[in-house]
């Protein structure tokens, strides 16, 4: 299961940076990136991780997203270097959808290295409090508590300089309000995939066992 999951995780960071170019809006005053939407979906994803096989297996899926991250900038990087076929017309259309400034690209970078590192960080160390009770504290502590450091950084690194700071500071609050209500939704789902790794993390455990003859 940790592989499903871990796969999930990647897939849905790439999906993120592709999806960033476009900007949606809730209602009349919420405006953010449609990446937003897919990546609250990770840190769940990595609570259930943590919760389940611990907190190296967190610390490696996070690792590994970083580099996948990297690997997809440089590969789509070389795409739009590489000379389009005489009867491509979309060359431009392919350079706007997939070409993320520098800035953004560190931006997000940043923020994804330090903001997943201390959702670990914070739902281990409630784990080691609790044991396996209250996992809706350790999921909901730690989603709220990274997912705004994660909102700060992105939005302080990628637009401080280029948006007044009574606009910056907005952006920061009404994309931070987004993810703070899915991460209070998103807590059925941690106890439904938890429960579905213990037993199949049960099944497996039972099948390694040699039967006695």
């Amino acid at each position: 299961m940790l592989y499903y999951l871990n796969g999930l995780f990647v897939g849905l960071l790439i999906l993120s940076n592709i999806l960033a170019v476009k900007l949606i809006s809730i209602g009349d005053w919420i405006v953010l990136p449609a990446a937003a939407v897919v990546y609250v979906c990770t840190y769940p994803i990595l609570d259930v991780i943590t919760e389940t096989y611990g907190k190296e297996a967190a610390r490696k899926t996070v690792i590994a997203g970083f580099v996948t991250q990297l690997c997809a900038v440089i590969f789509i990087w070389i795409a739009i270097q590489l000379p389009a076929a005489p009867f491509y017309d979309d060359q431009q259309s392919f350079e706007t959808i997939f070409t993320a400034g520098f800035r953004v690209t560190i931006a997000s970078l940043a923020a994804y290295l330090v903001s997943q590192n201390l959702d670990v960080t914070i739902f281990d160390k409630l784990k080691k409090r609790h044991g396996d009770k209250k996992l809706w504290i350790r999921n909901n502590a730690s989603t709220m508590t990274s997912q705004l450091v994660d909102t700060i950084i992105f939005v302080t690194i990628a637009f401080y300089g280029v948006m007044p700071f009574g606009a910056l500071l907005t952006l920061i609050a009404t994309q931070y309000v987004f993810k703070f209500v899915v991460a209070i939704i998103d807590t059925p789902i941690v106890y439904l995939l938890v429960a579905i790794c213990r037993k199949i993390a049960r099944k497996e455990t039972q099948s390694t066992i040699p039967v006695q003859v």
